[in-house]
């Protein structure tokens, strides 16, 4: 098993040493996101490490990562919605600003986050909060990963 997937996300996935993958999709890996301070934050990882945007996929690739993108919220959606009431929504985006690979991320949002963050980009989130222990991804979210991948599972029959 390599040394640190974290630092080879992809290549650990290809590899099955990733365990963070929830599911193998058309275009890229469903993976739940490393830090859960918004339960259910996933993140989709393109399939080939070399490719670093959405364009430099051809035309039919995208459209793979794209709906691949799409049954991932809609999955994290239901799931979140499912076992939490104060569920809101689901962002997507597609940043890539730190990260050199294709990836998109999910976040679901929800009416207990802060007053001054719920309407606000996540990004805007305490830096400490991606380094917390308390949000780290550990058996705790078990059960939440199991219901996103039912979810995709039933959306991609």
């Amino acid at each position: 098993m390599a040394e640190n997937w974290q630092t080879d996300r992809i290549g650990s996935a290809l590899r099955d040493e990733n365990p963070t993958v929830l599911r193998r999709l058309d275009a890229g890996f469903a993976v739940i996101g490393d830090v859960q301070f918004l339960p259910g934050y996933s993140v989709l990882l393109a399939d080939d490490p070399t490719v670093e945007r959405l364009s430099d996929l051809p035309k039919g690739r995208r459209q793979a990562f794209l709906s691949d993108m799409d049954d991932l919220g809609e999955a994290v959606e239901r799931a979140c919605r499912r076992l939490d009431p104060a569920f809101r929504r689901v962002n997507l985006e597609i940043l890539g600003n730190t990260d050199a690979f294709l990836h998109a991320h999910v976040w679901p949002r929800f009416d207990w986050e802060p007053a001054d963050l719920v309407s606000k980009p996540v990004w805007l989130y305490p830096h400490g909060n991606w380094h917390d222990n308390r949000f780290a991804l550990g058996p705790q979210h078990d059960a939440l990963r199991e219901t996103i991948s039912e979810e995709l599972d039933r959306l991609r029959l």
